[in-house]
């Protein structure tokens, strides 16, 4: 365990900018602390041990869980969690600072929504409730994260499962806050899926949350995928990216919805 306060504030700070940037420095960390670079190596070491990060010659990297080892070569994959990583990660930062200790919250599946499970404090005292093999999988070293997985049928989209088992699963839960990835937000048509299965599960976390956020990056805005999730009035608050323009977040707005853009 990292021991004292300071240390703590460091570990935070280091776990966050590993969030925003990709990378960090052993020498710029140091300089930016005014601490030696043996107290970097020795904060980075016990990260690492705690599944926070992977050491790296002169600095780390983010820690990819195992689960993610047979998509190691597959192209496809790794397109998809590139693309916007670093606008995904600032909205993950943003969204998980709203989570309170105490509260059920639930995720549901994709990339962005991966970033928030990444991005959950230290000490978080949370429940999540989710239908997300690998969102599971990212928690499954916190012991200050309670971790409910319903049960369903595994799809092959982003480690999800659906069904009848996973609805009926999810209806017994009320959570304060459910994060929402979506393949499309319009400010007409509402939110959308590109899998009517996976629209069906989303629907549910929505009715079961007392507050529904939308995590989406500025190429989701104005996009209309086939499924219908919910209407846009559904929706309390939408975190996306400075990438948005202003003619894209206005709607959203005019209609009574908080827009975050970080």
């Amino acid at each position: 365990m990292i021991p004292d306060n300071a240390a703590a504030v460091r570990a935070q700070t280091i776990v966050e900018k590993l969030l925003h940037t990709g990378t960090v420095a052993v020498d710029e960390l140091a300089a930016q602390f005014g601490v030696s670079v043996a107290t970097v190596r020795r904060d980075l070491m016990e990260l690492e041990q705690r599944g926070r990060l992977r050491r790296t010659h002169g600095g780390a990297v983010p820690r990819e869980p195992l689960l993610y080892e047979p998509f190691r070569y597959d192209s496809s994959f790794h397109e998809q969690i590139d693309r916007n990583l670093a606008e995904k990660r600032r909205i993950g930062l943003a969204a998980a600072a709203l989570i309170q200790p105490g509260e059920i919250i639930s995720l549901t599946a994709g990339t962005t929504t991966t970033q928030v499970t990444r991005s959950l404090r230290p000490g978080a005292n949370v429940t999540v409730v989710t239908n997300t093999v690998n969102v599971a999988m990212e928690l499954s070293h916190r012991d200050d994260v309670r971790v409910f997985v319903t049960g369903g049928f595994l799809t092959g989209g982003w480690f999800s499962l659906v069904g009848p088992a996973t609805t009926q699963a999810l209806s017994q839960f009320f959570v304060d806050k459910v994060f929402l990835g979506v393949n499309g937000i319009d400010a007409q048509k509402g939110l959308t899926s590109l899998h009517p299965e996976e629209a069906a599960v989303i629907q549910v976390m929505v009715r079961q949350a007392k507050q529904r956020i939308v995590v989406a990056d500025h190429t989701k805005l104005g996009t209309v995928a086939s499924s219908l999730i919910c209407p846009i009035a559904e929706v309390h608050q939408l975190i996306t990216d400075t990438g948005a323009m202003e003619e894209q977040v206005a709607p959203f707005r005019a209609l009574g919805i908080e827009v975050l853009l970080v």
